[in-house]
């Protein structure tokens, strides 16, 4: 009896379950699962925008130090790493053929020298035996044969003198030239600078060509020069006067400042014509040229440096992520989603300035808004946000 009366009240609460396990599953399979927004705030930071290049170090100034005559490579007076005055003594290549070279040209001028003198003692007894010769044709004491050979041979002797003049003056550019080579024996500096290269060694041959043998290279130091390769697509942005700064490989965190003063007209070395370029798949890059103080000889030639050439720049400016950016007109009017509460709101802003990770706000949003930049329904799905699947057969 009292299990007939159990019955229906089992049955009830099967019943009662099974509606209340149906709702819920209802509820799960057809409801709009809630949106959570990822946010950022605006707010206020300093803003650049800027050109990224790689440069490379060189010396303000770099020259070659050569020889100008041929010879043995007698002394260095100093080394590598010495820094020099303009005017000093650096080397010496053995002057024995040149002081020779000197000494034969100098005879030669005294040779010469001694032949005029010679012709003008000549010249003094021909013009006396012509003198003599038109006295005499006067009283008919002499024929005219011999008046016309006095003044040939007094003539004669004058135009070798005259040849003799001018080769005296050959013989003394010679013994000019002589003094010039036997000078360059001894290299001076010609600018104060350090030796950064010893390309010939004491004891070496020099053989002077066209073009002067290299010693050694001398460079100035206290100020370095950075050559920034931009590329073709940034070049036409930059202006010269621009602010600049770069950081080296060994230490990122050191900022090192200056002005761009140049930019190469012709590109990198690689590309030589139009026609080339254009029909090439290769980047193209233009040298930016700036000046850096190097008072503790900090930066060494061909250094590499992390160059950042500065557009604009904005303190404290109104920024949101780029990221945040629905879309974009050419005018700087853009569209973003603000969250005003739970609500998503679209609105229309003015920007500026970017430097690619965040954009400068001019106006239509303030400083502590909340600026949506994704939501949960952009996240891949996972286990964990999975709908799951309607009933049905299988």
């Amino acid at each position: 009896m009292k299990s007939r009366t159990k019955e229906p009240l089992i049955i009830s609460l099967i019943v009662i379950f099974l509606v209340m396990a149906g709702t819920v599953a209802a509820r799960m399979l057809f409801s709009t699962p809630k949106i959570t927004y990822i946010t950022a705030p605006v707010a206020r930071m300093d803003l650049e925008e800027n050109v990224l290049a790689t440069g490379i170090l060189k010396a303000f100034k770099t020259v070659e130090v050569g020889a100008q005559v041929n010879g043995q490579l007698k002394t260095l007076h100093f080394e590598l790493g010495d820094k020099v005055e303009k005017g000093q003594l650096l080397a010496e290549i053995d002057p024995v053929l040149p002081q020779n070279t000197l000494r034969d040209a100098e005879a030669q001028v005294e040779n010469l020298k001694a032949q005029k003198r010679s012709k003008q003692a000549l010249l003094k007894q021909y013009e006396l035996d012509y003198q003599r010769q038109c006295e005499m044709n006067a009283k008919d004491a002499a024929s005219r044969a011999d008046l016309e050979s006095a003044q040939a041979q007094e003539e004669t002797t004058r135009y070798d003198i005259s040849a003799l003049d001018a080769q005296i003056k050959q013989a003394i550019i010679a013994v000019d030239t002589a003094k010039a080579n036997l000078g360059y024996t001894q290299i001076h500096a010609p600018i104060d600078g350090t030796i950064i290269s010893i390309d010939t060694e004491e004891g070496q041959t020099v053989v002077s060509s066209q073009t002067a043998t290299t010693i050694l290279t001398l460079a100035t130091l206290d100020t370095m020069t950075v050559k920034a390769k931009i590329s073709e697509a940034d070049v036409t942005r930059v202006t010269l006067g621009l602010p600049t700064y770069f950081t080296l490989l060994g230490d990122s965190e050191t900022r090192y400042y200056g002005t761009l003063r140049a930019i190469e007209p012709g590109p990198v070395s690689g590309v030589t014509t139009t026609t080339e370029s254009s029909s090439s798949n290769s980047a193209i890059y233009y040298y930016g040229l700036f000046e850096v103080a190097n008072p503790d000889n900090k930066f060494k030639v061909s250094m590499t440096a992390q160059v950042v050439i500065v557009l604009n720049q904005v303190k404290q400016a109104l920024c949101i992520p780029t990221s945040a950016i629905v879309s974009k007109q050419m005018d700087g009017k853009a569209t973003v989603r603000v969250l005003t509460g739970e609500q998503a709101e679209t609105r229309t802003i003015n920007t500026g300035i970017s430097n690619n990770i965040q954009i400068q706000v001019l106006d239509g949003l303030s400083e502590g808004e909340k600026i949506i930049i994704g939501d949960s329904s952009e996240l891949p799905e996972t286990d964990s946000n999975k709908t799951p699947p309607r009933p049905g057969r299988r």
